[in-house]
């Protein structure tokens, strides 16, 4: 598998055949090669194996899509697309599995998992959402518009014993994660989460799934960890960055989950790298180094494996971002880099098929005839899967220029522009806002 990634230098700026992109890209590659890693250049070796992996989201390579670009995105899939995908019990792509109390529909997560083996990728399950029948509603009915609201507690021993009878029926599935955001689990008159709720939810899951199941790894709490600005009054001084300052609510809930849990594999979180107010932070690099901090914060807290359920890479104000732009991409593979040199486990891109939200994909819209292609981030992060899950990988920036890099053991590298502006390479053409450049083991540059 790695055999073809080494081969040759691979440019990673462009993903489209016209003739127009393969010259920009075959530019940009030879100015990588002529880049020198060394003076001007500080280069981190990843602390341990980071696994990178998607969450298939509302449409996501289902049967009912176009043959031919469903096959498209599956390949993409299958050559080192991910080392996990991970699927939700309900919502997100799959119906409700216990419409009424005792009464079963696993059709949808059957497909969803079917896939995942089609594929060749390990399988992680999100245990969330709940029928409606455990939040208050009518047996035999779905009201998606309550998708996000948590089971009441009566019925927390009905959804441990739901999410068993998932594992038992999916032996595939490896790693659980326990709700997601704790959603339905907030104390509007107190301004803070009811992490004692979700905990106890958390345990009794814990407890139904291991019954059933040992092996199978379980995590929580899942919060999303937001940041502010530093004179917020829920702002924490205890971690902050020229990015902000992170929510005290959140590391509350993180708090109290590891004080009293009755047992975790892992620990998981998400983030996107602005700030609340929904301003993002310029540069893209010091954004992402907010992912960084909340590692070495989780780090000191626990030895637990630290899984990004969800991460969310913003753009600088006034650029388009999105699926198909080439600043998202290079914005993710900041958060990404961000997360292999602070040690975090596994980070999941949420939606990897195009979308109309504002972050990056692996490949386009396959409802679409033709759908399936690859984005710009898309070679970067398979070029990363491998690489960053054997744990022999260094981080780099350039102390001189908005550059960071990916450098392999075999010399080859992963070069990225996390920014608009142009970086000389003296004698060459310049390396291109946003750019992100394959180089091979054997280059001009050291």
């Amino acid at each position: 598998m790695l055999g073809a990634l080494l081969a040759a230098t691979l440019v990673l700026a462009g993903c489209t055949s016209s003739t127009g992109t393969d010259a920009q890209a075959t530019k940009a590659d030879d100015s990588a090669s002529y880049l020198d890693l060394g003076q001007g250049w500080s280069w981190q070796k990843q602390p341990t194996s980071t696994e990178l992996g998607v969450t298939h989201t509302q449409d996501s390579l289902d049967p009912n899509e176009p043959d031919a670009a469903r096959a498209r995105g599956e390949d993409i899939l299958r050559n080192d697309g991910a080392i996990w995908q991970n699927i939700h019990l309900m919502g997100f792509g799959t119906v409700n599995p216990e419409p009424a109390e005792g009464e079963f529909d696993w059709a949808s997560l059957d497909t969803r998992m079917k896939l995942v083996e089609d594929t060749g990728d390990r399988t992680a399950l999100t245990l969330c959402c709940s029928p409606d029948w455990m939040k208050g509603g009518a047996q035999g009915e779905t009201d998606w518009s309550k998708l996000e609201r948590a089971p009441m507690p009566e019925y927390f021993d009905a959804f441990a014993k739901l999410s068993a009878e998932a594992v038992q029926r999916y032996p595939q599935v490896e790693r659980v994660l326990v709700w997601n955001e704790l959603k339905g689990f907030y104390h509007e008159d107190e301004n803070r989460w009811d992490y004692e709720g979700y905990t106890e939810l958390y345990n009794k899951v814990y407890t139904a799934v291991k019954a059933v199941r040992p092996d199978v790894q379980v995590g929580g709490p899942y919060p999303v960890m937001t940041s502010l600005a530093a004179d917020d009054h829920n702002a924490t001084t205890e971690v902050t960055g020229t990015w902000g300052a992170l929510d005290e609510r959140p590391m509350d809930v993180i708090d109290y989950w590891l004080q009293h849990n009755v047992g975790a594999d892992f620990l998981t979180v998400d983030a996107s790298t602005s700030i609340r107010s929904g301003d993002a932070v310029d540069p893209v690099s010091v954004g992402a180094e907010k992912l960084a901090a909340i590692d070495t914060w989780l780090r000191g807290k626990t030895e637990l494996p630290i899984w990004w359920a969800e991460f969310y890479s913003d753009v600088p104000p006034g650029v388009v971002g999105g699926p198909e732009s080439q600043a998202s991409a290079a914005s993710a593979l900041a958060s990404v880099a961000a997360f292999a040199k602070s040690g975090a486990a596994a980070a999941l891109l949420w939606g990897p098929q195009g979308h109309s939200l504002e972050y990056s994909a692996l490949w386009t819209d396959s409802t679409k005839d033709d759908g399936g292609q690859p984005t710009p981030l898309t070679r970067a992060w398979q070029w990363l899967v491998p690489r960053l899950a054997e744990g022999n990988v260094e981080i780099g920036s350039s102390q001189t220029s908005p550059l960071i890099g990916f450098r392999a053991p075999d010399g080859s590298a992963l070069i990225v522009n996390v920014s608009s502006q142009p970086v000389p390479v003296p004698g060459h053409d310049a390396l291109e806002g946003w750019t992100i450049a394959e180089r091979s083991g054997a280059t001009a540059g050291s």
